[in-house]
């Protein structure tokens, strides 16, 4: 089994999913938004570092997945992304998670099979995927569609090596 949290980073929101995955199956473990409204930035930068370290105490996964930064008009936005970004990762690292990036197209693509999704689309395929009765909030949501894109990932690498192996062999 690979537990895997996933991360969809903001200044004032952001979101995390866990998953366990198993035998190409993933079942849902935990999802919340670490919100951080109040405060000036260094504080903000603090509770998600504060509390992405909490859940990966409690959860204890073998890998992060986190959304990329992307190209936003503003700058200094972007800039905050990556800030916010930074301390998440940290607060993995420091526990010696592994780390893997995904850019926001690919995360869509993954759970939604397009990757110009919408926010909406996104919700709808993580319930379906997850198998959950509700649609999981924008933020928590995207976290763990963070999470489906990096399992995703590692069945189709496994898949790759798994093949490339067998057709060496009958070579």
């Amino acid at each position: 089994m690979l537990r895997i949290i996933g991360i969809d980073p903001g200044s004032r929101f952001t979101g995390v999913g866990i998953i366990d995955t198993h035998n190409q199956k993933i079942k849902h473990v935990h999802h919340e938004t670490i919100k951080c409204v109040d405060g000036d930035f260094p504080g903000r930068l603090k509770t998600i570092f504060v509390a992405v370290n909490e859940l990966v105490k409690q959860y204890q996964p073998n890998e992060m997945a986190i959304e990329t930064v992307f190209m936003a008009k503003n700058a200094n936005a972007a800039l905050k992304l990556g800030q916010a970004r930074g301390a998440a990762i940290c607060a993995t690292v420091v526990n010696d998670v592994v780390v893997h990036e995904y850019a926001p197209k690919a995360i869509k693509l993954a759970v939604v099979g397009k990757g110009g999704a919408d926010k909406a689309q996104v919700q709808y395929m993580v319930k379906l995927l997850l198998n959950m009765t509700e649609i999981v909030q924008n933020d928590a949501a995207d976290g763990l569609a963070v999470a489906i894109c990096h399992a995703n990932n590692r069945w189709a690498q496994q898949r790759l090596v798994v093949n490339n192996t067998s057709n060496w062999r009958k070579f």
